[in-house]
């Protein structure tokens, strides 16, 4: 294991300090992600901030207009359990539910979930083979590798590798934000710009920086939210990373869509937003199976499956569809 000193600290500012001026400085709450990045050598950071004290990171605040915001040290299982977010954005507990055994989501923070790094094998292995995430310039193993797992959408030549997480997938679908805290204050960056596509800096995955933090995660009162599931569809059903993974909420008149929210997991660098087919569906009738694949096929006409993943194309499409239809069938 790579030796690490440890500091904790109780107050925002000296953590952001901290971690601003030393580029060999990580934040750590939960390290469930983090230890195991530690392990594989993929991250080797000289010094760990412990933040789990920091105050008023821990609660989930109900907002005026009925939407919600959680601290970025809330645990995933509280999260999971809380009626309000239950009630108001069933897919977001039910992607947190999805997302890891008990154990890990009693120990995983909100934030550092949005954070967690590909789980492609030619990132954590570290068995020396090219991977531009891990080592920029390289190559990319998978792109002519083993790939059945990897993006269908938004890849680059430089990487082909996926994002990991559920709720991000639910988050983006509601139009979330992340509250980032830095030297120069608290910016509010809209949910489907946190995470990056790769483009020639596979390594990067996100908007952050030195010295920013996250300190918490608004979902907004949609209309849709309250009309909404989170399907997985994986290789066990016991804990496993998404093949495919679908976010839907529908906002209905009678029986005809007003307005649809779809995102997708396990198909692109970040949780790929379906905005060709939101439009689709609108004005269709929810018990019309043949209208609903139609418009859901228009969200893949960019879609651009690799030589051993193409069955994704078509398995996703079956999954925004029974999403769709569950929603739907939701009061």
């Amino acid at each position: 294991m790579h030796p690490f000193s440890l500091s904790a600290v109780k107050e925002v500012d000296l953590a952001i300090r901290a971690h601003a001026r030393d580029p060999n400085t990580a934040f750590i709450a939960g390290g469930t992600d983090l230890v195991g990045l530690m392990k594989d050598r993929v991250v080797l950071p000289q010094h760990l901030v412990d933040i789990n004290h920091l105050p008023g990171l821990d609660r989930i605040e109900l907002l005026s207009d009925g939407g919600f915001r959680i601290g970025a040290l809330v645990r995933m299982s509280d999260v999971a359990v809380n009626m309000h977010v239950r009630k108001s954005a069933p897919m977001v507990a039910e992607a947190l539910l999805f997302s890891a055994s008990g154990q890990l989501r009693n120990m995983a923070s909100m934030g550092g979930n949005i954070m967690q790094r590909t789980r492609c094998a030619y990132f954590r292995d570290g068995d020396g083979t090219p991977c531009n995430k891990r080592s920029p310039g390289s190559g990319c193993s998978a792109r002519h590798g083993i790939n059945r797992n990897h993006a269908i959408f938004g890849w680059s030549d430089a990487c082909i590798a996926t994002h990991p997480s559920d709720v991000a997938v639910a988050l983006t679908a509601l139009d979330s934000f992340v509250y980032v805290r830095s030297a120069n204050g608290v910016r509010a960056v809209p949910f489907g710009d946190f995470h990056l596509l790769p483009n020639d800096t596979p390594e990067k995955d996100n908007v952050l920086g030195r010295g920013d933090l996250i300190v918490g995660l608004e979902v907004p009162n949609r209309p849709e939210a309250r009309r909404s599931h989170y399907l997985k569809i994986r290789d066990r059903q016991s804990y496993e990373f998404a093949l495919v993974s679908v976010a839907a909420a529908l906002d209905l008149d009678g029986h005809n869509i007003r307005s649809a929210r779809l995102a997708m997991g396990g198909v692109a660098h970040k949780p790929w937003r379906l905005s060709s087919s939101e439009q689709a569906l609108v004005g269709v009738d929810i018990g019309d199976a043949n209208k609903l694949r139609t418009a859901i096929a228009r969200g893949f006409a960019d879609a651009r499956p690799l030589e051993q993943n193409e069955f994704k194309v078509e398995l996703a499409q079956r999954a925004v569809l029974r999403a769709v239809q569950t929603a739907g069938a939701r009061a």
